[in-house]
């Protein structure tokens, strides 16, 4: 069982909460269309993600450093291990099949260079990549929770593959969801949901997911009038 098997129902998402029924409805059915409009690239192939993964394992596996900086992360799933690095302010987390004695899945908390200093010390774009035997898990859904519970938020690429779309769709019924603008002096623009259809055709604009104990407002700035 995943962790998503005790999410909260669309309806109680924070923008919905004291909604009228049809109201919750109608802006139930325009998130969905919002992130169905997100920006979508294709999976790497299992062979890719295999041979990727088979070359880190080697990589850490050679450099006694990268070794040392592994700490245990806490959570259980599946029987697997994860440990976790930083490493100049990004994150590196790998699930291990302890029984196999491989790296079956793998995330990222990128830095985003797109925003200010201000913005930064609150914000990371994930990126994960499982082995096709691995998905359906919950992997990516527990590490993401994990970062989320610490008190750190997390912000969309330029671009999310359909498996991290579903992803972030999912996630969005516990934590609470943002879209932003990144403008022209690299600051984030909290902006109203739902946007225009359309609106996420431009590389500049995003989904934010909050945090707990986070606020927007750390972070973020009004759109000035007319989203500019």
């Amino acid at each position: 069982m995943t962790l998503l098997a005790n999410a909260l129902p669309l309806a109680a998402h924070p923008l919905l909460a004291g909604a009228p029924f049809s109201g919750a409805r109608r802006l139930r059915a325009r998130l969905g269309a919002l992130l169905t409009e997100l920006r979508i690239d294709v999976d790497l192939s299992g062979r890719d993600i295999q041979r990727e993964f088979d070359a880190l394992h080697e990589r850490i596996r050679a450099n006694h450093r990268t070794r040392e900086s592994l700490r245990v992360l806490p959570l259980h799933l599946h029987g697997l291990e994860f440990r976790v690095r930083e490493a100049d302010g990004e994150f590196f987390v790998y699930a291990i099949d302890p029984l196999h004695h491989r790296i079956v899945a793998y995330t990222v908390f990128n830095r985003l260079v797109e925003v200010n200093r201000r913005t930064d010390p609150h914000l990371r774009a994930p990126h994960t990549k499982v082995l096709e035997d691995y998905r359906r898990r919950g992997i990516a859904s527990a590490i993401y929770r994990w970062w989320l519970d610490s008190g750190r938020s997390l912000m969309t690429g330029a671009r999310q593959s359909p498996g991290a779309h579903g992803l972030w769709m999912a996630l969005a019924r516990d934590y609470e969801l943002a879209a932003v603008r990144i403008d022209a002096h690299k600051r984030v623009q909290h902006l109203p949901l739902p946007p225009p259809p359309g609106f996420f055709d431009a590389l500049d604009t995003r989904l934010v997911l909050v945090g707990r104990d986070c606020r927007l407002a750390d972070f973020t700035q009004p759109a000035a009038c007319g989203g500019h």
